[in-house]
């Protein structure tokens, strides 16, 4: 599903539709040029000296496929508080690309992240170089993070709640977003207008290896991969990922978006229900109008089902697409 050829930039509101005003660090005084940016090393070389950029945890790590909505993506997760983002691209980002970013937590580094597998590889990297108990949170470009009360308190509060549950990973679900008419916007992509599927989600057993079904372990599904699952391997139909996690020594992500102990891979822990989160994504509605076996079989998203995004975290959960736990 990885988008070959980048389609046009358009440019981006300064906030997603429903989303709270900007905090942070302050603006710039008018007037005064945002200091340059440093020219965009390789990952790998970036990872021999990091400084303390990796010290700073929570860390969010960007992978840039496209030119779809590169600067609202970065700009949601300042907004959500991460302490540094790394935005991995095979080229370096256009000034255009950048939100304000006065604290110069964003730091551009070239990755091929159009190679089949590249979350992979980059992020096994990064976890490799990090200090063990960092938070590390991954995604791609137009795709956006939400947590129960995102609107009101930042990611680094979300995971010291979650820590001080004995969780060491937070299972994500990825909600398909996608624009309701493909003939105005051509690459499925529109944050004025974003569709989802209010309803068809549901969950399987994951299988272990003796013929049982792993322990607090599920396979979850909907949205346009079940719709048009046609269009997709089977491996890449599952609508989990655990995007949310915390490092220690010999942790890997697969290529499945599991992760190589068993517990990171669970949905809540024995004694109750944890909190979930959810990742609003255009990423499958891009690669489906992109590629050459569905771009031609698809005429339209919507169905009777098809519901307006609200961008807020209330929608997410009144609909059941993640869960707050016991954080009131």
């Amino acid at each position: 599903m990885t988008p070959a050829d980048s389609p046009a930039a358009r440019p981006s509101p300064k906030t997603l539709p429903g989303e709270a005003p900007p905090e942070g660090p302050p603006a710039l005084p008018p007037g005064r040029p945002a200091p340059p940016r440093p020219r965009p090393v390789d990952l790998a070389a970036w990872l021999r000296r990091p400084g303390d950029a990796l010290a700073r945890s929570p860390l969010a790590i960007i992978l840039i496929e496209d030119a779809a909505e590169v600067a609202s993506t970065l700009r949601h997760h300042l907004r959500a508080g991460f302490r540094k983002i790394l935005a991995l691209s095979p080229e370096p980002l256009a000034p255009g690309q950048f939100p304000d970013d006065p604290g110069n937590r964003i730091v551009n580094l070239l990755f091929n992240s159009r190679m089949p597998g590249s979350h992979v590889a980059a992020v096994n990297a990064i976890i490799a170089a990090a200090p063990a108990d960092s938070w590390i949170h991954y995604s791609f470009n137009a795709e956006y993070l939400f947590y129960p009360f995102s609107e009101t308190r930042s990611v680094g509060e979300l995971l010291a709640f979650h820590a001080e549950e004995r969780r060491r990973a937070m299972l994500t679900y990825v909600i398909d977003l996608y624009a309701p008419d493909l003939k105005r916007f051509p690459d499925a992509v529109s944050l004025d207008e974003a569709m989802f599927d209010r309803t068809g989600y549901f969950a399987l057993g994951r299988p272990d290896r003796q013929g049982g079904f792993r322990h607090r372990q599920l396979d979850f599904h909907g949205g346009l991969r079940w719709r048009f699952e046609e269009h997709l391997p089977p491996d890449r139909r599952r609508i989990d990922r655990i995007s949310l996690f915390r490092t220690e020594p010999g942790l890997q992500l697969l290529p499945d978006h599991r992760l190589n102990i068993e517990e990171y891979n669970t949905y809540s822990c024995e004694w109750h229900h944890n909190l979930t989160a959810a990742i609003a994504s255009f990423r499958v509605a891009k690669a489906l109008v992109r590629n050459p076996g569905s771009r031609d079989q698809i005429r339209d998203f919507r169905w009777r089902n098809s519901h307006p995004f609200h961008w807020n975290s209330r929608q997410l959960m009144e609909l059941g697409l993640m869960e707050p736990g016991q954080w009131f």
